[in-house]
């Protein structure tokens, strides 16, 4: 498994809900922002990845919820992707106060969809090595 990368957030009001914390939706959104800001500073970008006729595709995703965060706190969220063979991959994520405390674990298994055959593609890590400018962000 690759050095997770990591994006920092800020949780904002109208993302949480009636109890005053983030909204369990919305900690997809922050796993979802810092997997599109790994791929941006690996070098891929969204144009590209249907350029070359890919596109990710989740295919699961467990949330582990640890601590609440409030509006104002302050996260990283990290991302590492772990490649075994075949199809798919998982990516392990965190979010993290930071005081260290950790506030979620995100675990999904994902894939690179041939956007022509609508199949996944036999070797993603072998795609992603390709399409990057810097695979060592993915641990490759």
């Amino acid at each position: 498994m690759s050095e997770p990368f990591s994006v920092p957030v800020t949780v904002r009001g109208y993302e949480t809900d009636v109890q005053g914390h983030l909204n369990q939706s919305v900690y997809l959104n922050y796993a979802e922002h810092a997997r599109w800001s790994l791929l941006q500073a690996a070098g891929i970008s969204q144009s590209a990845l249907i350029g070359s006729g890919v596109g990710p595709v989740s295919l699961e995703t467990t949330i582990r919820y640890k601590r609440e965060l409030l509006a104002g706190d302050e996260v990283e969220v990290t991302c590492a992707f772990a490649w075994g063979e075949g199809k798919t991959f998982r990516i392990e994520q965190t979010v993290r106060k930071t005081d260290g405390t950790v506030a979620a674990e995100i675990t999904a298994v994902g894939g690179l969809l041939d956007l022509k055959a609508r199949k996944l593609v036999a070797e993603p890590q072998e795609r992603f090595r390709e399409l990057a400018s810097d695979p060592s962000l993915f641990g490759l």
